[in-house]
């Protein structure tokens, strides 16, 4: 469903995908559309839920750029469906449960000039006991880096055309497939990256990626995705504690 236009040069498109979080969703789009910097466009692909979150995309229709609710197949179908209907030149996925970190995100990345294909910074971890962690991306992101963590989509500002080169994300993936992608534009096709010092969003630890019995997937799709790309030997080389 369209529900707004905007006409021009869009620099920004914030997707938010959801399923049965109707009070995630309301977290998440308050801090969106409360942002500071416009314009800009706000996706939201919904799954076809069935806890009133329907009714949520319907009350704010009018600051949603667009909207769909249907099936899908997963996380990273709903994350490609934004992608297709996606006009800015950086998008970045901020989904259901996260919220950014202050009304001011938007504004320091424009403010920032950007222009290289990744942009990124630091993350707030969120846990169900209240419990909060500052998650510091470092200036660099290397190899050594890549192998042993990740870089975290909610803090990513990716180029539209980036994410169109790449077909989106590998949906064969259950939970890694943002990993897959950056290694391969980072280290395959070798795309620029800039950190700028800002926290750019809340992380909600309550998602599939951070349920414990999902870390053997995790491990094992984590895995699969860097001998894909690398040797053996390089891997363990990164992995080894210095």
């Amino acid at each position: 469903m369209q529900i707004a236009s905007i006409l021009g040069m869009i620099r920004l498109t914030v997707i938010t995908i959801n399923l049965n979080n109707k009070v995630g969703l309301v977290h998440t789009i308050k801090s969106v559309i409360n942002q500071s910097y416009s314009p800009f466009e706000y996706i939201i692909i919904d799954g076809g839920s069935s806890d009133g979150s329907i009714d949520i995309l319907k009350k704010y229709q009018n600051r949603i750029t667009y909207y769909v609710s249907e099936k899908d197949t997963g996380i990273y179908n709903a994350m490609n469906k934004g992608i297709t209907k996606a006009r800015g030149e950086y998008c970045l996925f901020l989904n259901s449960g996260d919220t950014f970190y202050n009304n001011l995100v938007l504004q320091n990345f424009i403010s920032s000039n950007p222009s290289a294909g990744i942009v990124y910074g630091n993350l707030l971890f969120v846990y169900p006991n209240g419990a909060k962690r500052k998650g510091i991306m470092p200036s660099q992101l290397s190899f050594r880096h890549m192998m042993q963590d990740t870089l975290w989509h909610p803090v990513s500002f990716m180029r539209r055309t980036l994410l169109n080169k790449t077909n989106g994300f590998d949906e064969q993936y259950t939970i890694v497939s943002d990993y897959d992608f950056f290694l391969k534009a980072i280290f395959i096709l070798k795309v620029s990256t800039k950190k700028i010092n800002e926290t750019i969003a809340v992380f909600s630890q309550d998602g599939i990626s951070a349920f414990p019995s999902n870390a053997k997937l995790i491990a094992a799709e984590r895995k699969e995705v860097q001998m894909k790309y690398f040797e053996k030997n390089e891997i363990d080389e990164a992995l080894k504690v210095k």
